[in-house]
């Protein structure tokens, strides 16, 4: 990934100021009557008192949402499988928007390669054990490969096969843990996810919330930037803890503290600016808006394009949009 040398002082998004109409609004008072006294309803002509309720104020009965964190497992229940003896393909929960792939051969260098109905061709690397991989291009059928290293950038193809999946789930995979956006129940970010949802009121005071956390604590690393290896993904709670970290990093926290908040995020992976320079950022999806791509900046008005690492670097919202532009800048290759 190229660097980006533009540093500044953190912007805080208004984005859900939003809607910070705190949601003071009342149910009518309670009438309580006696239960040992039958209730007689009012005749026609008949004169009866009745008060208006009392508002209630923002300090008092404001409520929260539920920030419990929800975290959804990926498993390999064995009832749908494709395999030989050094590969397992488990597509078993193919519905909840993933597969799962089990590499048993002794190769030092594995990749799986997964091609959908989109034609796009996602490469990951393989190690002993299952993991899980999104079906991020929706029904149809997926090509799936595992190919062990022989030299240099040659491969061999030990398992090769076509699955045709139905009925997947449009937010499964952007509710689940993956190779990019990896987590358990047990990890800091998801707690800390948690604690910063703890006092919202809506979903996109939970996305500000977050955002400016990650893009108040965590700094731009120019020199992991200049050596990091292809195939790199985020230990997210080690990101969390040393307060640095390159684009995917940015990323890969701010989804699972999101997914776990129960708002489908996407990680995606792609091209931005005039030049063009290999990026990653967010993609949230919030009811009654639908995905709000690029993350955000809200001025009571209209959205603009934020990423978690621009916020985060880049103090100067003039020079920030001139970057980005109007989101036409952003050209996603792979969705994770």
């Amino acid at each position: 990934m190229q660097k980006n040398k533009r540093t500044g002082k953190v912007n805080t998004i208004v984005m859900a100021g939003i809607i910070s109409l705190l949601l003071s609004a009342c149910s009518p008072e309670p009438v309580h009557y006696n239960e040992e006294e039958a209730y007689t309803p009012p005749k026609t002509g008949s004169s009866v008192t009745i008060k208006d309720p009392e508002t209630a104020t923002s300090s008092g009965n404001v409520t929260y949402l539920d920030s419990t964190p929800v975290c959804l497992e990926c498993t390999a229940p064995g009832t749908d499988t494709v395999g030989n003896e050094f590969v397992t393909v488990d597509y078993s929960n193919h519905k909840d928007g993933y597969i799962m792939v089990d590499y048993v051969g002794t190769a030092q260098k594995t990749k799986l390669q997964l091609t959908g109905p989109d034609n796009v061709t996602y490469t990951y690397d393989l190690h002993n054990g299952p993991a899980s991989f999104p079906l991020t291009a929706g029904d149809g059928n997926y090509s799936v490969s595992v190919c062990e290293n022989i030299i240099d950038s040659k491969y061999s193809v030990v398992f090769a096969d076509t699955l045709s999946l139905t009925g997947i789930s449009e937010f499964g995979p952007y509710l689940h843990p993956s190779s990019y956006v990896n987590y358990t129940a047990s990890c800091k970010t998801v707690k800390k996810g948690a604690e910063l949802a703890s006092k919202c009121t809506t979903k996109l005071e939970v996305v500000t919330s977050i955002y400016d956390y990650i893009t108040s604590n965590i700094t731009y690393d120019y020199d992991k930037a200049e050596t990091v290896q292809s195939g790199y993904t985020t230990d997210v709670d080690t990101i969390l803890s040393k307060g640095t970290g390159i684009c995917l990093d940015y990323s890969a926290v701010m989804a699972t503290m999101l997914r776990t908040q129960s708002i489908p995020t996407r990680l995606e992976v792609g091209y931005t600016g005039k030049d063009m320079v290999y990026h990653a950022w967010i993609s949230v999806y919030i009811e009654d808006i639908g995905w709000i791509n690029g993350i955000i900046r809200f001025n009571g008005n209209e959205w603009s394009l934020v990423d978690p690492t621009f916020g985060a670097s880049m103090g100067d919202s003039n020079k920030l949009k001139s970057y980005i532009g109007d989101g036409t800048n952003y050209s996603v290759k792979y969705i994770y």
